[in-house]
């Protein structure tokens, strides 16, 4: 397993705006607010036990993080982003045990969910404790020792000292999609940050991740060969640089250890970087704007048909359209795929439906007594369900 080299120095507070921060005890507007907690314990969760780390945080161990003056130029890496899709719940949930209920960091997952499905991993992770996990919302002040898990159908972005929720384009077909969230953590907090993919399919966390790399992070994954579902966490190691694979059961000790090392500020951020940072917060983008990502394609947007423009960064290739969805390669190839496959489910449709009417024509030539007309309209409704059986049996060799 390959290692960061990293100075053992002493780091700097957290940092929550454009000045550097340290912790103070000011009121933070979720340890006042009745926590999601007392809902949970209605469905069996061991409720001492969560109750007692809520309490712990209220003492004081997530403080909100407020101004300071700047006292050196080295901080502690103390922004953890975490991504994952199918079999994430299950790593997530061997994970977070493994760190201490004082981490000097704030940890931000997102898990791909279907717009209208309720997640149950907030609930999941304050069962395993030892932190306190809640539903991120727009505006709030970041915390250490807090788990923020991103909404259904939201993006979870990171601005400096408070996080962002919003509904910008899809990206990779997910909201939320992990590359945006691993995209403005690496801009707003540079080489602070340590970035880890988890189980789940296709690619979404690759771009992030290489994000995170360009701006001076830490990219963690997950070994392939443990995870229920290996294509995330193996595109990454393909296309990224990446300092750490290792098991789920080993990675506290990892993030402990990379957590101790001072990091110095980091240089300018890359532009493009930026730019997809700014479409994820703000949902606006334009062909001026996608056009300086990259080049114009002859491929069109799975989500709203407009064209794509091609982003190369190293052997990564990604599409983003006009207005600002975006996708890898395998993602668009998996829209494109889904597309064909409804539009071939149509065909049969039309082809079965084009059978029963001329079967229903046919029957009325034949109470008319007209023969050549029956003969005529059998034959094409015979045509027209045998179209359907070969484009049928098309789909069932194709999903084979």
């Amino acid at each position: 397993m390959d290692r960061v080299s990293a100075s053992e120095a002493e780091g700097r507070p957290f940092e929550s705006g454009r000045a550097r921060q340290t912790c103070l005890p000011v009121p933070s507007p979720f340890l006042s607010q009745k926590s999601d907690l007392s809902a949970t314990s209605a469905r069996g969760l061991r409720q001492p036990a969560i109750s007692l780390r809520r309490d712990l945080a209220k003492a004081g161990r997530a403080l909100v993080m407020a101004p300071q003056a700047s006292t050196g130029d080295s901080h502690r890496r103390d922004t953890i982003v975490i991504g994952g899709s199918a079999g994430s719940t299950e790593a997530l949930t061997a994970l977070l045990p493994q760190l201490s209920p004082r981490i000097p960091a704030a940890i931000f997952v997102v898990t791909h969910l279907l717009p209208d499905a309720k997640s149950h991993l907030v609930d999941a992770l304050n069962t395993v404790g030892p932190l306190v996990a809640k539903v991120a919302e727009d505006g709030e002040d970041i915390a250490h020792g807090m788990v923020y898990v991103a909404p259904s159908d939201r993006h979870l972005l990171l601005k400096r000292g408070s996080i962002r929720i919003t509904r910008g384009p899809r990206e990779n077909r997910w909201r939320p999609a992990v590359d945006p969230l691993f995209r403005s953590a690496a801009v707003a907090y540079g080489p602070r940050v340590i970035g880890i993919v988890l189980s789940g399919m296709l690619d979404d966390g690759t771009a992030g991740l290489d994000a995170i790399k360009r701006c001076g992070g830490v990219a963690v994954v997950q070994d392939p060969e443990e995870a229920a579902f290996p294509d995330m966490p193996r595109s990454a190691l393909a296309n990224v640089a990446i300092d750490h694979k290792v098991a789920v059961a080993e990675m506290g000790p990892v993030l402990e250890k990379l957590m101790q090392a001072a990091v110095a500020e980091s240089g300018q951020t890359p532009r493009d970087v930026e730019v997809e940072a700014r479409i994820a917060e703000t949902g606006y983008s334009d062909e001026r704007i996608t056009g300086a990502l990259g080049e114009l394609s002859d491929l069109s947007c799975a989500e709203c048909g407009g064209p794509l423009w091609k982003n190369q960064s190293g052997d990564l290739t990604r599409y983003r359209c006009r207005v600002g969805h975006a996708y890898t390669e395998s993602a668009l190839l998996s829209a494109a795929g889904e597309a064909i496959e409804s539009s071939i489910w149509a065909a049969v449709r039309l082809f079965d439906q084009r059978a029963n009417i001329l079967t229903t024509m046919a029957e009325k030539d034949r109470d008319a007594r007209r023969p050549r007309l029956v003969e005529h309209h059998q034959e094409l409704a015979a045509e027209a369900r045998e179209h359907a059986n070969v484009l049928r049996r098309l789909l069932m060799i194709e999903h084979r």
